[in-house]
């Protein structure tokens, strides 16, 4: 299962509204759980079984909770039952084919 998530806090009180502190400790849990994961520009994706990703999400979501007087989380997953590596296999696949029709 691979599952693309954002978390933010809302109501911070920064005049900036930057919320990277607050991202940096989502992030760190997930790099810290050991699990298959890629942070980019907008989402943060983990690749796991369903109790470990949505554990780590849970935890990650909780770290956030401290930055704000709300948590907004987005959550996109993909369940392919018997697959693993897609993390890098799914992009691996799409170069593939990109090189393929050139």
């Amino acid at each position: 299962m691979l599952v693309a998530f954002s978390v933010a806090p809302s109501g911070t009180g920064r005049s900036d509204g930057s919320v990277h502190d607050a991202v940096a400790a989502a992030v760190r849990i997930v790099r810290d759980s050991g699990l298959p994961n890629r942070t980019d520009a907008m989402f943060t994706t983990i690749e796991g079984t369903w109790d470990e990703v949505f554990d780590v999400v849970k935890r990650a979501t909780e770290a956030v909770e401290p930055f704000g007087s709300r948590v907004s989380l987005v959550l996109k997953a993909d369940i392919r039952p018997g697959f693993q590596g897609e993390l890098t296999g799914k992009l691996e696949r799409l170069e593939a084919a990109i090189d393929a029709a050139d």
